[in-house]
């Protein structure tokens, strides 16, 4: 599995980068797990859901936080500093645990709360997709599927404060049993591991790397235009 740690400038090419990968490796390119962390705040919306609903949208404008959509579905979240984002592009030949939804998920979160115990820490699979500590969320998580490969990605939360999340984003009306009726604040924490320290278990978790790979100039390119035409647009942001 190829390593790719990138974080890009915008939050709309770190999105499109995602897409990306996973069209790469739909037509033939070796698996992929690639990192990345944004630099600035921004809320990110599943792909099938309604913005209104799940957006704080006069705090977002007040205070120039960007609102943007990505192509997996799953929930609105909150990213940023203090959040590294791991990416999976798996094909089902190589990995036949994706096959299904439910299944990929009890896999792929296997793995990574198997990583945190190691560490010392008493992590969970809860819910549909999501990985908690002591029943506060610590990692959020979704996916694409195409026909060979599948995107999963997911945040590791080591640095942000639960309080901007009730700042941005609207409280669920759908939410997983276990969150009761908890806001944001009292329902997410942080794990107290570096960003390293998670980079360096998740890769070994998946056996990624340790050599890692680049973007080249035409593939930076594509990046850029996918980005452009599609993730930095109203029409694909407000399409819902």
């Amino acid at each position: 599995m190829r390593l790719l740690d990138l974080s890009l400038q915008s939050p709309e090419e770190n999105l499109a980068c995602d897409e990306f990968l996973l069209d790469r490796v739909e037509h033939g390119d070796a698996e992929i797990l690639r990192f990345w962390e944004s630099t600035v705040p921004f809320v990110v919306l599943g792909v099938s859901q309604v913005l209104r609903e799940h957006v704080a949208e006069r705090a977002c404008e007040a205070d120039g936080i960007p609102v943007l959509r990505r192509c997996s579905a799953g929930g609105c979240v909150l990213q940023g500093p203090g959040c590294l984002n791991y990416t999976l592009v798996l094909t089902h030949d190589q990995h036949p645990e994706v096959a299904t939804i439910r299944g990929s998920y009890c896999y792929i979160l296997g793995r990574v709360c198997e990583v945190l115990r190691k560490r010392g820490l008493s992590a969970s699979h809860k819910g549909t997709s999501d990985i908690a500590i002591g029943g506060q969320k610590v990692s959020g998580n979704a996916q694409k599927r195409r026909r060979r490969a599948i995107l999963h990605h997911g945040t590791l939360l080591y640095g942000m404060d639960p309080a901007l999340m009730e700042r941005y984003l609207r409280e669920p009306a759908e939410r997983p049993q276990y969150r009761g009726d908890r806001t944001h604040r009292g329902f997410v924490r942080c794990l107290p591991l570096s960003a390293d320290d998670l980079r360096a278990g998740i890769a070994e978790a998946f056996g990624a790397g340790p050599e890692r790979i680049a973007v080249a100039r035409a593939e930076r390119a594509a990046l850029k235009a996918l980005a452009r035409d599609k993730y930095a647009t109203d029409e694909w942001t407000y399409r819902r």
